[in-house]
């Protein structure tokens, strides 16, 4: 008797293959960055295995502490600067370079507004008929490196300059928006 004739369908629901283009990018805290996001990652996860010692080999067993990667994000910048010194500001209060208070300042204001320390990062896929299908948020995000900015009169063409900040965060979700 053949499999064939069983009735089993493994066709996935959806065909479609997921597009690098179609994605929406928000960071509340730096709203004039928003727009300009060339590209985005979702970080990798990793889980560390825990390791129990015995005279010939360890044995892995599942660890207990989840580690993110980075979220780096490319962007073109205004030519007002706006949107890098929106990154350049944040990390200039984190680190309060002159006094402690720049770094108090950013203590106080609301969270849920995006206007304290961290600041939740949000990345939406959308689908093939551009439909936002998942909410991919990233939980208490901070910048940890903005690049430098580069002029240079011996290009050729006109590339307007562009920009990468790296961030860490606490975790991150997928909320199904459908």
């Amino acid at each position: 008797m053949s499999d064939y004739g069983t009735g089993l369908d493994e066709t996935p629901d959806n065909v479609n293959f997921l597009s690098p283009l179609l994605f929406k990018f928000q960071i509340k805290k730096t709203p004039n960055l928003n727009f300009y996001v060339q590209n985005v990652n979702i970080p990798g996860v990793h889980l560390p295995p825990a390791e129990t010692p015995n005279p010939f080999v360890k044995i892995p067993y599942p660890g207990d502490h989840i580690q993110y990667d980075d979220i780096m994000i490319n962007f073109k910048v205004d030519e007002n600067f706006t949107n890098w010194l929106e990154i350049y500001n944040w990390i200039k209060a984190l680190g309060f370079p002159k006094n402690f208070g720049q770094h108090a300042a950013i203590e106080l204001p609301s969270v849920p507004l995006g206007e304290g320390k961290t600041s939740d990062i949000s990345l939406i896929v959308l689908n093939s008929q551009r439909v936002p299908t998942f909410d991919v948020t990233f939980i208490d995000a901070f910048p940890i490196s903005l690049s430098s900015l580069i002029f240079d009169v011996s290009r050729e063409d006109l590339n307007y300059i562009d920009a990468a900040a790296t961030f860490r965060f606490t975790s991150y979700e997928f909320n199904n928006i459908n």
